[in-house]
């Protein structure tokens, strides 16, 4: 899916899901009814189901116990401050577990799955859309370059918009967004 991020398009903020310690929002492009992050979930639920139950069980981990600290989220600024999941380094828990067809058993291996995230503070994370990633850097992957960048574009017009028609609850624990505001990309 190819992204025109110069167009004067428009998107809507949509809540997600709420845990312990993290609300998680996601966005709507145009008029679509699915946000980015669902349209990550149904993508991958059938073609990359263990990579995306990791992908959650970290959303989970994060949003139940620790809060959506910054060394959980890998850093994939160019823009803005943009991020993904899952963190890096292979053994920490919740890990991947991967067969090994050539030894015949299981073990941790890299989650090569991105979702592109832009984490507010510690309570408020948004949610984008990913893909494998098959090249050290994303701006070089084809099946994530697109993905990246409209997070990126995302990032920076939400970041801009804090204050305005978005803002925070008194305990900055949750954003509180303009009835009917749209961000425009």
């Amino acid at each position: 899916m190819v992204f025109n991020i110069n167009m004067n398009n428009f998107a809507t903020i949509k809540h997600i899901n709420s845990y312990k310690k993290v609300e998680y929002y996601s966005v709507c492009l145009e008029h679509d009814d699915f946000s980015l992050f669902e349209l990550f979930l149904r993508k991958h639920t059938k073609e990359n189901k263990e990579k995306l139950n990791h992908i959650l069980k970290w959303i989970q981990v994060i949003g139940d116990k620790f809060g959506a600290s910054r060394f959980f989220f890998r850093p994939e600024a160019e823009i803005a401050d943009a991020s993904a999941l899952p963190p890096t380094g292979i053994n920490r828990e919740p890990a991947y577990i991967e067969f090994n067809s050539e030894k015949g058993e299981h073990e941790n291996a890299a989650n090569n799955l991105r979702l592109y995230c832009f984490r507010v503070n510690e309570h408020v994370v948004f949610l984008f859309n990913g893909d494998i990633k098959t090249r050290n850097r994303a701006q070089d992957c084809e099946n994530v370059r697109s993905h990246f960048r409209l997070a990126n574009k995302l990032t920076s017009v939400i970041e801009s918009s804090f204050g305005n028609e978005i803002c925070w609850n008194e305990h900055k624990t949750d954003i509180i967004i303009e009835h009917d505001f749209e961000l425009n990309w």
